[in-house]
């Protein structure tokens, strides 16, 4: 794996192990499987294990799974793939749901020592009674319970002596604390639901606040690296650690979390977008998380690249979509072949070419890579080209094919346009054509030159194949910039995704999900591994062939 590139998490690594503070680096990346992975959480893998990697040391892949309501074996198995599929292997795999009865035992140690509580307040009494950024809070009328109350009372909660929101128990620290995690936080929750690893074994369930601190301590986790976001929760990571006496204390630090522009990384809004229609599954190709991104055809180096570039800092930004595009067209240009597709067919008739005549012509899989070899490509009287690359009144310097105009076939003759055919509505459905038999490509020849070369498919032998065009799912650049009233829904782009029937080249009938090609003219392409079949070709487009962005 590539080594990071020098920041500031390195750098106190670096001094951690020069210090003797630890003799190895453990991390960890600890997604809560309660959706699919996007391009953010690449970011965070990449850095964890790759970090790790630079040391010689360990990264677990560590399930959160304190929440059985949200939460699916089905999430748990894309994460496992995703990891893979980015090019990592975990050292040990862990679940938060294992050290259960361990957070259990730290939570009755919080009870005895004084600095934890069973409170009957409602969520939403806890909330008023929190206070604000500017005023603090004010003790529950239950803070002060007996320490014998208090493990009476969680006792009782872990039989299952009461309902869901009943009681909770909190952690007392400081109602006051100008810092609003430290106002007595919930660390445990009644929720009578079936856990995915647990089963009906328990009916509460920690906190993440309380039990993300304890899991990594539990696995010698030296540096807990986590969002942004996070920062103002790390007096509580601290408090947690110390107070429950854990035997490891990991450090944690937080870097600026990725955003990428028209698109949006709230779980929450990707779940609401799948669950209401606007795509069709996580997968999606049109949405940003690592298994859209993978069907639609980015590749994991191209992705590695990206987030690398972005670099590892405390700021955060949302990233031009066109740089993630930029570093796919880099990694597959010397690496994918080369080949025609018409995607809006319009139908070629030419006339001086002998009917029944099939000609096979040379054309180089890669001309940027010529170690790809060649290919044979079908050349008969009938043909397709693409309806764009016809105009019957063409503006100035329209170089393609009009009315008496010549262009050079993509590796085959010069043709020139002589009559069109139309349908009824006054459609133009077909065109005929002559060919100059001399001017094959590849024979030298020098007689005259054209300014156009378009590309085609034979007719007969062409493979019917459907090509997915898609463009941003969000229009704005910013989702979370929303007028009154409005949501991220609003903005979501009607025309993200056009569906068109064309054609391609007949040596692409044997194309297996994922195989990836540049169509000439029109870009990147990946065989769509869902909706490909034995006798459907789908192909959709990763990105067009030109971008505007500079590195």
């Amino acid at each position: 794996m590539e080594n990071q590139t020098s920041n500031f998490i390195k750098d106190i690594m670096i001094k951690d192990l020069e210090s003797g503070k630890h003799e190895t680096i453990v991390t960890r990346f600890p997604p809560e499987p309660n959706g699919y992975l996007h391009i953010g959480h690449a970011k965070s893998i990449i850095i964890n294990f790759g970090l790790a990697d630079d040391f010689n040391g360990k990264t677990n892949l560590r399930f959160d799974d304190t929440n059985p309501l949200k939460e699916d074996v089905e999430y748990v198995n894309s994460i496992k793939e995703d990891v893979k599929w980015l090019g990592f292997e975990w050292d040990d795999l862990f679940f938060a749901s294992n050290y259960f009865e361990e957070m259990f035992k730290r939570a009755v140690l919080l009870i005895k020592k004084g600095l934890a509580y069973v409170d009957d307040l409602s969520a939403d009494e806890i909330r008023e009674y929190r206070g604000t950024l500017t005023e603090p809070g004010k003790n529950s009328p239950y803070r002060d319970r007996s320490i014998e109350e208090n493990l009476k009372l969680f006792a009782r909660m872990r039989d299952g002596a009461y309902g869901n929101g009943q009681k909770v128990l909190r952690a007392k620290i400081d109602m006051k604390s100008p810092n609003i995690n430290l106002r007595d936080p919930v660390i445990y929750r009644i929720a009578h639901a079936t856990h995915h690893n647990t089963g009906d074994k328990w009916c509460i369930y920690p906190m993440y606040a309380f039990a993300h601190p304890l899991e990594d301590a539990i696995e010698g986790v030296t540096h807990s690296i986590c969002t942004v976001e996070f920062e103002d929760q790390r007096p509580l990571y601290n408090w947690v650690v110390e107070q429950c006496e854990m035997d490891s204390t990991p450090q944690q630090i937080e870097f600026g979390r990725l955003n990428v522009t028209n698109t949006v990384m709230s779980k929450r809004k990707l779940k609401q977008l799948v669950e209401e229609g606007y795509v069709d599954g996580w997968d999606d190709p049109r949405m940003p998380t690592i298994s859209g991104m993978r069907r639609k055809g980015f590749t994991p180096e191209s992705i590695r690249d990206f987030v690398r570039e972005t670099g590892v800092s405390k700021g955060s930004g949302a990233v031009d979509t066109q740089m993630l595009e930029h570093f796919v067209r880099e990694d597959l240009k010397l690496k994918v072949p080369r080949t025609m597709g018409v995607i809006k067919p319009l139908k070629v008739v030419i006339t001086n070419y002998p009917e029944g005549q099939i000609e096979l012509l040379d054309a180089e899989i890669n001309p940027e890579n010529l170690d790809m070899g060649m290919r044979k490509i079908p050349f008969s009287r009938e043909i397709y080209i693409e309806q764009d690359d016809f105009m019957e009144n063409p503006p100035k310097k329209y170089f393609r094919l009009f009315p008496g105009n010549e262009v050079r076939l993509k590796n085959a003759y010069f043709i020139k346009c002589e009559e069109i055919v139309k349908d009824a509505k006054g459609e133009v459905v077909e065109l005929h054509c002559t060919y100059d038999p001399e001017t094959k490509s590849g024979t030298g020849f020098t007689g005259r030159k054209v300014k156009g070369t378009i590309h085609w498919v034979e007719a007969a032998h062409a493979v019917p194949a459907e090509f997915r065009l898609y463009e941003p799912l969000i229009l704005d650049k910013n989702e979370e910039n929303n007028d009154e009233g409005k949501t991220f829904l609003d903005h979501v782009n009607p025309q993200s995704l056009e569906i068109l029937q064309g054609f391609v080249e007949p040596n692409m009938k044997e194309s297996r999900p994922q195989d990836k090609f540049q169509f000439f003219r029109h870009g990147y392409f990946n065989v769509d591994p869902k909706h490909t079949t034995v006798d459907k070709l789908v192909f959709n487009r990763i990105v067009s062939l030109k971008s505007s962005f500079k590195i």
